[in-house]
């Protein structure tokens, strides 16, 4: 996704990075763009060599209570021994910069987080490369990692002006969804559209009936695709929390499995994740029951996501495709 950007873009982009830079005293140098999405996320160098990374946010995306609220959860799961990026303060001892409107560039924050080493699990749309064994290591780590994440954020306190947004009934099914109205955007045939409504309508009852163990929520990750699990020798670590908020933990076991269910060792790695999961929290067969559910509602996440973002190269296809890949799994998974 940044091959594709205008050289005059961006030129400017890697100027804005300098400029963020010099809050943490290491503005000369050419930081190397590494991702152009929601943010644009940077390899930079701190002053004393260490590599980190730099998160230019979207302007607009989301607010500056909710970005310190990311980096104070983060902050703690470090705490509690998870491996995840640690915020990196800036010379004047601040974790996030406001940085102003200037030409191309609305007004948007800034931070600087640790560098974390290893590999990304995989690359969406493309079949993993590991051996079913260890397929079952790493998803065993993931489970288990996740389960932890669990664990301490209902063991942490936040602070009273803690703040992200909510995957529950109304984020992923009401009026206003929080990646978009899956339902009537853009993109989608007419066909398409009423058959997502009906869904939609039926998901909403499905989520409002939930046995109670299938009701576990708090803090989620809510993005563990396989870009966001990095893998080495040690095991697994978590990157990339800018969706996390409140929701089911559900959501987010069927965030880490959804792209994976074409994958031949499928089998072996749901059986492994909640195997590890389990190994560091509850997870009741009854619970585990709605996982189905949950899926569905993953994958409708992405028809609104792309909708909102036409610029994206093959964005109006993506619509569509998704739209039909998520009927068929409703179908598959008896949820029409």
């Amino acid at each position: 996704m940044t091959a594709d950007l205008p050289k005059p873009f961006r030129d400017a982009l890697d100027n804005r990075a300098r400029q963020a830079l010099a809050h943490w005293g290491v503005a000369d140098q050419r930081p190397e763009l590494l991702k152009y999405r929601e943010n644009a996320v940077f390899r930079v160098g701190l002053a004393d060599g260490r590599p980190a990374a730099l998160r230019l946010h979207r302007s607009g995306y989301h607010g500056e209570a909710a970005l310190r609220s990311e980096l104070q959860w983060m902050a703690a799961l470090g705490d509690g021994g998870l491996a995840v990026p640690q915020p990196i303060a800036t010379k004047g001892g601040g974790l996030l910069v406001a940085l102003p409107a200037e030409g191309e560039f609305g007004t948007q924050h800034a931070d600087v987080i640790d560098w974390m080493d290893g590999e990304p699990l995989g690359e969406s749309g493309r079949p993993l490369s590991h051996s079913p064994a260890r397929l079952v290591e790493i998803f065993s780590a993931l489970g288990a990692s996740m389960a932890e994440m669990h664990n301490l954020a209902d063991r942490w306190s936040p602070l009273d002006d803690f703040w992200r947004r909510a995957w529950d009934k109304d984020g992923l099914l009401g009026e206003r969804p929080l990646w978009g109205r899956f339902w009537d955007c853009a993109g989608l045939s007419s066909a398409q559209g009423s058959a997502l409504s009906v869904l939609r309508h039926g998901l909403r009852q499905d989520l409002a009936t939930l046995p109670t163990p299938a009701k576990d929520f708090g803090l989620v990750h809510a993005d563990l695709v396989r870009e966001n699990v990095l893998v080495d020798a040690t095991g697994v670590k978590f990157i990339d929390f800018d969706d996390a908020g409140w929701g089911y933990r559900l959501f987010d076991i069927a965030t880490a499995l959804l792209k994976n269910r074409r994958e031949p060792a499928y089998g072996l790695i749901e059986a492994a994740l909640i195997s590890g999961y389990r190994s560091r929290r509850a997870l009741t067969d009854e619970a585990l029951a709605a996982l189905p559910l949950f899926l569905v509602l993953r994958s409708l996440t992405y028809i609104g996501w792309f909708a909102a973002r036409p610029e994206l190269p093959g964005a109006r296809e993506r619509v569509r495709r998704y739209a039909d890949e998520t009927l068929a799994l409703a179908e598959e998974l008896a949820f029409r």
